[in-house]
């Protein structure tokens, strides 16, 4: 099959993919880089398979701990997340990202439009309510916190800070009505989530039992966010308000066109945001009235020692700074194929060097620089030219199933072979001896393996 013919046999085909919305309260992490550098890496795969592609990030730039933030610097909240919100559209460049990008900002009037219109759905569907209430709540999950969540009375995520007491008069969301439906969800599809464990966690959340949510903030505590419809009293809880930017990136209501040409989505998130895409979200479609998400990919955390990267714990890795020295190629590498794509797995710099010097420099580096060397040498004409393609069968089960490590260690055993076929056939040896023999074995080096992967 040649590679026009293959876009052929799906033209029309479309596919959405999407990261979560980081928060703009700090600069971009390396935790954040790896998972829109995997995103990147399918709706690249998804591309040149032939597919449409629509690939959507951006940032979500309201809640509490912003606001805080920017008033503890004494600045307007609105200047504090544009500034943040162009370092986080900055990483299209510095990762080498495919253009084209949507990118959302939840503080656009559209966004802001595409909330209210969700929120009034949902309210006429009857899945929104008010009530006083008491909770414990995590400011840096912006979530609500049962006793069997903390531990020691801390959230487990998010330990250095305090857990606050909410108490006040708050819309709802009507979660507990929508378990046996997410039940149905997973059950009817398990590969709704991967990796399986990720599955089965959420699964036990949900079995557990379901509890409304507050969707709303009073306007006089927390006025950074979205106006609740027909109640100016209240501010949306900024779950409700950022979660809607995966449909209203794609048109939602207004271009119904759009949106269903895009929807649903192939999601990615880090595995603290599991239940909010898994579970709420999914929750908050079916109230909607909407279809839910196609798929939903959970990475594992980037470490150091053993603890997690994040902004609050201020053990940040920056990866402008790694692009700068190593380019993005190296760090997108390194996304790809050192670390495991749904578990965690520890980052050091020094760990970084010593696999760019044995891999990419002197292995790929070294390998490339014979290959051309050879190419340059001996080959009059082009070997490539208009010729079939078509992805390995190992290489495409790879990565429909998202194990990016396991398709890379694919294309390094073709790479193993071409450089253990310089090694045995040494044709830049026969061809001093032999230059007819010597430019046959060089030009079927370059039709076996170089025009093959």
């Amino acid at each position: 099959m040649k590679r026009g013919e293959m876009k052929n046999s799906i033209a029309g085909k479309n596919f959405y993919i999407t990261t979560t919305l980081p928060y703009v309260n700090a600069d971009p992490h390396i935790g954040f880089a790896m998972e829109i550098t995997r995103a990147d890496i399918i709706a690249r795969y998804k591309k040149f398979a032939g597919f449409n592609v629509f690939f959507n990030t951006g940032t979500d730039e309201h809640g509490l701990k912003i606001y805080r933030k920017a008033l503890e610097i004494g600045q307007d909240p609105q200047k504090y997340v544009d500034g943040y919100a162009e370092k986080f559209k900055d990483l299209i460049c510095v990762l080498n990202l495919s253009e084209g990008i949507n990118f959302v900002r939840t503080t656009d009037e559209r966004h802001k439009n595409s909330a209210q219109e969700f929120w009034k759905v949902c309210d006429k569907n009857g899945y929104i309510y008010k009530k006083n209430y008491k909770v414990k709540y995590c400011v840096g999950c912006e979530l609500e916190k049962t006793e069997s969540e903390l531990e020691n009375g801390c959230c487990p995520i998010h330990s250095n800070q305090k857990i606050e007491i909410i108490e006040e008069e708050n819309y709802f969301f009507a979660f507990s009505k929508f378990q046996k439906p997410l039940l149905e969800l997973y059950e009817n599809n398990p590969d709704f989530v991967i990796p399986s464990s990720r599955l089965n966690e959420v699964k036990a959340f949900v079995e557990r039992g379901l509890e409304d949510f507050s969707i709303s903030r009073l306007k006089s505590k927390m006025p950074w966010g979205v106006a609740v419809p027909n109640d100016p009293e209240h501010i949306m809880y900024v779950w409700f308000d950022a979660l809607v930017n995966y449909i209203s990136a794609i048109g939602w209501p207004d271009d119904t066109d759009k949106f269903h040409r895009w929807w649903p989505v192939t999601q990615y998130c880090g595995k603290d945001n599991l239940r909010q895409q898994a579970a709420m979200w999914q929750a908050m479609l079916l109230a909607a009235r909407l279809p839910i998400s196609k798929q939903i990919i959970v990475n594992g955390f980037i470490t150091i020692g053993g603890q997690k990267i994040s902004k609050s714990l201020g053990n940040v890795v920056s990866p402008a700074s790694i692009v700068s020295e190593y380019g993005a190629d190296a760090l997108r590498y390194y996304f790809a194929r050192e670390l495991n794509p749904f578990e965690d797995s520890d980052f050091t710099v020094d760990k970084f060097k010593d696999i760019y010097n044995a891999n990419l420099a002197n292995g790929l580096g070294n390998l490339t620089s014979r290959i051309m060397k050879m190419a340059e040498t001996y080959l009059e004409n082009p070997i490539l030219g208009e010729e079939k393609f078509e992805f390995p069968k190992e290489f495409v089960g790879y990565i429909e199933k998202f194990e990016l490590n396991k398709a890379m260690d694919f294309i390094w055993r073709k790479i193993a072979e071409m450089d253990s076929y310089i090694q045995k056939k040494q044709p830049f040896k026969t061809i001093k001896e032999d230059k007819g023999e010597g430019e046959r074995m060089t030009s079927d080096f370059y039709a076996e393996h170089i025009r093959e992967y």
